[in-house]
């Protein structure tokens, strides 16, 4: 007997209903979500126990509807909260419990905005066991033909076809039934990049913050951890515990974090706050391939802002290993975005990110005005896919970075900046010169300099202090409309 005879079994869960309140809606949320991960959970379990189920068991990710028939003009001033013509908005929601503060404050909006309820129900879109598995101690699902009867006959499995960023990448997305998207990324596009963040960073997407670092060098992190163990000595701080591989989680200064026996692809790191203020870091490596990685996972938990923090080669000869680069534009030569923003789209420099940025190393250094000058400078930060440029013909690469008047070169910045552009993630960049390969100072051991090691350590102090400056800034003068397009998702 195939699966299409199979009768099929769902949970008994609430039809749709509207709601007026943000809390409630959640709630119904919740509880559609719960039912249907417990369902799928438990006949997983009975299934694993039978040589041939004799049905097909199927649960539905909840969904948010929202529908207006008007055109009254909502506050322009607002980037998001808002439809933007009478229609039928849709998503589909996972995990309402990590997502729970977002939700509430999403739909409060809208219904705030709008004077309309919002509809909550079941969807249309199956729920696939392996994301209902995620979390369960001990209880994996096994691969297709491990088992004594076929996993896709009996439950549902996840759909490439449908995990994509159609809408983050296009102009007017409709889904099947005429509809238009409410949020940027469906529930299984969601599930999807939470388990790649798992398995990335060796933490639970639970633990990350709304404010996170991106570095390509080990200190960092060593200098993380200090500065972490120095905010929880501080009970004024605000900060109330810091995590490390393996979510391993101290909440004192002197707390010890085990030593992984084998670090992740991106060791991730988070001092937390409530409701998720505080500062994530991750160390993405080198590569333009690993920083779309990492950004495009993160962006599903819609922080409020990402900054690259890490080291660039030095292209000016008035640089000096240790000074500082602010990217106020990128030369995009990393190629991993083709496909999905094309070259020729400008990546704006943010004005709240730069400002605060600005004002960050001027607090960490105490230098300010003409004399920031000595140690910093603003212009193109050019991001290339090949480490070693230099080993070829070097004429059409130094044109292009004269041509451009670049004045630093890297493998991660506008990668970083690009995809915080495609996502709506508020982006920034402050490089570390650490080498000048045009002016015959190449990365080789021993030609660090005192100064050298003392701006790194003050670079990390730095991005922390301009995450804290953005974190104390009003979220809609953070959310800029320069990331917004034609048509938007009434969600961040």
């Amino acid at each position: 007997m195939s699966h299409r005879q199979l009768p099929l079994k769902s949970p008994e869960l609430p039809g749709p209903e509207r709601f007026q309140d943000a809390e409630a809606a959640v709630d119904r949320l919740t509880e559609i979500y719960d039912g249907g991960v417990g369902f799928l959970r438990a006949m997983f379990t009975e299934a694993l126990a039978q040589t041939k189920p004799t049905s097909r068991y199927r649960a539905y990710y909840p969904e948010i509807r929202f529908s207006t028939a008007s055109y009254a003009q909502i506050d322009s001033r607002l980037s998001f909260g808002h439809v933007a013509e009478p229609g039928t908005y849709v998503t589909t929601i996972t995990r309402p419990d990590l997502f729970r503060n977002y939700l509430i404050q999403q739909i409060g909006l809208l219904i705030e905005n709008h004077g309309l309820p919002v509809a909550i129900g079941p969807s249309a879109t199956p729920l696939p066991l392996h994301f209902a598995m995620g979390g369960v101690d001990g209880m994996t699902v096994p691969q297709d033909g491990a088992m004594e009867f076929s996993l896709r006959d009996v439950f549902d499995v996840p759909d490439l076809a449908t995990t994509n960023d159609d809408i983050v990448n296009g102009y007017g997305f409709p889904y099947g039934d005429g509809v238009a998207p409410l949020a940027p990324f469906t529930a299984q596009r969601i599930d999807y990049s939470l388990a790649r963040l798992a398995h990335y960073t060796a933490t639970d997407p639970e633990h990350f913050q709304n404010h996170v670092l991106f570095t390509n060098y080990q200190f960092y992190v060593e200098e993380f951890e200090a500065v972490a163990r120095a905010m929880l000595a501080d009970p004024n701080s605000g900060y109330t515990s810091f995590v490390g591989t393996g979510n391993a989680e101290i909440t004192t200064s002197d707390g010890v974090l085990p030593t992984p026996a084998k670090l992740p692809q991106m060791p991730t790191y988070h001092l937390k706050r409530p409701n998720s203020a505080g500062i994530t870091l991750v160390n993405i490596g080198v590569g333009p391939s690993n920083a779309k990685t990492a950004t495009d996972h993160i962006a599903v938990l819609r922080p409020h802002a990402w900054l690259m923090v890490g080291h660039c080669a030095g292209l000016r000869n008035s640089q000096r290993l240790g000074d500082f680069v602010l990217a106020h534009a990128y030369l995009r030569e990393d190629h991993v975005l083709d496909d999905d923003l094309p070259v020729w789209t400008p990546i704006p420099p943010l004005a709240e990110i730069q400002t605060s940025l600005e004002q960050a190393v001027e607090d960490v250094t105490r230098l300010e005005g003409y004399e920031l000058k000595r140690i910093m400078r603003t212009g193109t930060v050019a991001t290339i896919d090949n480490r070693n440029w230099e080993l070829r013909d070097q004429s059409g690469p130094v044109q292009r970075l004269s041509q451009s008047r670049s004045i630093a070169l890297d493998m991660e910045s506008a990668t970083i900046a690009a995809n915080g552009f495609r996502f709506r993630v508020p982006y920034g960049t402050l490089l570390c010169v650490s080498d000048k390969p045009l002016h015959g100072e190449l990365k080789l051991p021993g030609m660090a300099s005192e100064f050298y090691r003392t701006q790194v350590a003050n670079h990390l102090l730095i991005g922390i202090r301009a995450m804290e400056l953005i974190r104390d800034m009003p979220l809609e003068r953070i959310h800029s409309r320069k990331l917004r397009s034609f048509e938007e998702t009434a969600f961040l």
